[in-house]
């Protein structure tokens, strides 16, 4: 760990790698990585774009996978056999287009699906 600049920046900035780390005040290193805002290191235009598409492809992420774990959330609290029928194809796609852009693995797909089968199958009518 190195401090980096703290006539400037204050005494809670630590450089770690590539990664420059502003700590709130009073929180102990390790346990405040929650709360970090990131400085810039980059040195070309192209590392620069990088950092803001991925960041953009990383909120795109969660948001869809926020989406679908709502979704089966919401499947199962559905207790009537016609109504999940007809909700589980819509789930299951959308499980079905995570995994294809590698945001879940295949294999955590196909127990999704599963998993939603067997509940769909222990429904009563």
């Amino acid at each position: 760990m190195y401090f980096c600049k703290p006539y400037i920046l204050g005494p809670f900035v630590y450089r770690l790698g590539r990664q420059v780390f502003i700590l709130e005040r009073g929180v102990r290193f390790p346990y405040g990585l929650r709360n970090i805002y990131y400085l810039n290191m980059a040195n070309h235009k192209s590392a620069l774009k990088r950092i803001r598409s991925s960041n953009n492809r990383r909120l795109r992420n969660r948001y869809q996978h926020k989406t679908v774990r709502n979704a089966i959330r919401d499947f199962k609290k559905i207790e009537k056999k016609i109504e999940a029928e007809e909700k589980f194809p819509e789930v299951i796609s959308m499980i079905d287009k995570l995994s294809k852009n590698n945001i879940i693995h295949a294999n955590k797909a196909s127990n999704l699906k599963s998993q939603l089968s067997r509940y769909l199958g222990a429904l009563e009518v």
